[in-house]
């Protein structure tokens, strides 16, 4: 039974029982792209999950100016206390900055498809730069488009892609368009933000989780990502891509099993 809470600024949806755990999606979407992935979790957890401010159902929250920092503050007073927070891909950006800010919410940290720094540069892969300007200039003449396309790239490389695109569109679709600014401004974070000198300083338990398929946050840049915060745990799907929740549910599902329950241990001891 999924429970829909609207007392505070933002809209947050919840169902089942045990620890907490939220979950963030990333640009363009909305927490529809986790419709069919939370049944592997929600009978052994109670699962939330939050339109990041300017998608979905929060589509009318536009914090100013629209930045990770800015999204990270709109979202702490709504993060149950002790949750392990996942954050896919944008999504995952924004969860890093809150595991920074406010690491007293967490009882743990998981990344999907995601990196303190998206656009790629010298000794650092990573998105190229004419991919975003490009998604940037279409985004101008058809948002619906520059989305399939965004669609088409995150499941690349994955043997069910075409199935992954249209369970992802189905879901997203069900939710209230992003607002246009969000939009422009969530690309221009995936271009300029840049948390690289911070993560090491991320004290909670953290989980990166990453598809050998993935275009968008290819693997040549993990063993950069472990150098800069070595405390993390990392796995690697070899067959997934940019959404192995969509396309390997069962095997991301054992591993965040597999990672909250260790949490639950060292808190224990």
């Amino acid at each position: 039974m999924e429970s829909l809470h609207t007392k505070s600024a933002l809209v947050t949806r919840t169902q089942g029982t045990g620890l907490e755990i939220v979950f963030l999606h990333g640009w363009g979407m909305n927490s529809g792209a986790f419709t069919s992935f939370i049944p592997y979790l929600s009978d052994n957890f109670t699962i939330t999950t939050i339109d990041l401010p300017g998608f979905g159902e929060n589509a009318d929250h536009l914090p100013s100016p629209y930045t990770v920092e800015t999204l990270a503050n709109a979202l702490v007073d709504v993060l149950p206390e002790r949750c392990v927070l996942v954050g896919w891909s944008l999504g995952g950006l924004v969860a890093q900055k809150l595991a920074l800010m406010a690491p007293e919410k967490l009882a743990g940290l998981i990344t999907i498809a995601s990196t303190p720094r998206f656009i790629a540069g010298p000794g650092w892969p990573g998105i190229a730069a004419d991919l975003l300007k490009m998604f940037e200039a279409q985004l101008e003449k058809n948002y619906q488009k520059t989305l399939e396309r965004f669609l088409a790239i995150q499941a690349m490389g994955s043997e069910t892609a075409k199935q992954d695109i249209k369970a992802i569109r189905e879901h997203v679709t069900q939710f209230p368009d992003p607002a246009e600014e969000a939009l422009k401004k969530g690309l221009r974070i995936l271009s300029t933000e840049d948390i690289r000198q911070e993560v090491g300083r991320i004290a909670v338990p953290t989980l990166r989780i990453y598809g050998r398929l993935d275009s968008l946050v290819p693997t040549s840049g993990i063993d950069n990502i472990c150098e800069l915060q070595p405390q993390a745990d990392t796995v690697v799907l070899p067959h997934a891509s940019h959404a192995p929740f969509i396309s390997h549910p069962q095997q991301t599902a054992d591993i965040i099993f597999s990672f909250v329950a260790n949490v639950q241990r060292q808190k224990a001891s």
